[in-house]
């Protein structure tokens, strides 16, 4: 497993903008972002393979959401925009040595998290 590091959460009005950004321990790791709201299921939102040539994102945040990467710092990024209300959650960084998808279980390493508060 590896070590991921979460920055950037806080509170937006919405419409706005964040930028999540997620520090891992190691390199060569497909990483991604899945998020969690009070009384919710978690919910998938986006991932990139190692090289940053593969991306996938959920339903939710697709042309709103873009995901990163810096593999010279191991650190993927999120951003966020037109953040509305159902954006609300704490957000979880993900790593895994194999291919990128949208389930959970494939995702060995997971981060603390990071709030995301948008106030309407």
């Amino acid at each position: 497993q590896v070590q991921l590091v979460e920055s950037g959460g806080g509170l937006v009005q919405a419409g706005g903008s964040l930028r999540l950004a997620c520090v891992a321990s190691g390199s060569r790791y497909a990483m991604g972002w899945f998020r969690q709201a009070p009384g919710k299921e978690r919910e998938f939102i986006a991932a990139v393979n190692f090289s940053g040539g593969t991306t996938l994102y959920g339903d939710s945040v697709k042309g709103r959401f873009t995901i990163s990467r810096d593999n010279a710092k191991n650190t993927i990024y999120l951003q966020m925009n037109s953040l509305n209300s159902e954006d609300t959650a704490v957000y979880y960084c993900v790593a895994t040595r194999r291919l990128i998808t949208t389930t959970a279980d494939a995702y060995d390493s997971w981060g603390q998290g990071t709030q995301v508060t948008v106030s309407s």
